[in-house]
């Protein structure tokens, strides 16, 4: 009896080391990201330059994932999720942006021109330096002081969906 239970044991242990080591050798297989887009992962990967233009990605994951000039335009992004990833140079304009998450993110020198981040989320060391915000709409959106500060240095436009004026959106004085 005793050498039974040590065989399943045994068997037991070798079985949860196999698939670990299937999941760290494929981290694909690890987790599916989330969101609509297909079966490919989204969420931690390397999507420099990829082309997401005029697509409805309501939800998806792309936390800390690597975004850089990658093509949002027109995107439909409600509720995505950019925490802790790298979208410079990325192109958001007239993209549907409510809800997003960008804590942490780098969204530097990226063209935000008319997007709609109403109520989404920029804590932490979020930075839009070298943007373009022409007819972006703010409203929501929680800003540290020295973010806010350096939009309002650079906002002008009304956004032709929600008809809110960017500075307005920014609480800009």
């Amino acid at each position: 009896m005793s050498y039974l239970c040590e065989s399943i044991s045994k068997a037991s242990i070798l079985a949860v080391l196999s698939a670990s080591l299937v999941f760290a050798s494929n981290p694909a297989l690890a987790f599916k990201g989330g969101g609509p887009y297909g079966s490919e992962v989204t969420r931690g990967q390397d999507l420099t330059g990829k082309d997401f233009s005029g697509q409805t990605l309501i939800k998806q994951d792309f936390k800390t994932s690597i975004l850089r000039q990658a093509n949002f335009k027109g995107a439909k992004l409600l509720g995505a999720s950019f925490f802790d990833a790298d979208l410079t140079g990325a192109d958001l304009s007239d993209a549907d942006l409510r809800g997003a998450d960008f804590s942490l993110a780098n969204v530097t020198k990226a063209n935000l021109s008319n997007a709609n981040l109403e109520g989404a989320l920029a804590t932490g060391n979020t930075s839009f330096k070298g943007s373009i915000i022409t007819g972006a709409d703010f409203t929501d959106v929680p800003l540290r002081g020295d973010q806010r500060e350096y939009l309002c240095k650079v906002a002008d436009g009304m956004n032709p969906i929600t008809g809110n004026e960017t500075r307005e959106t920014l609480l800009c004085k």
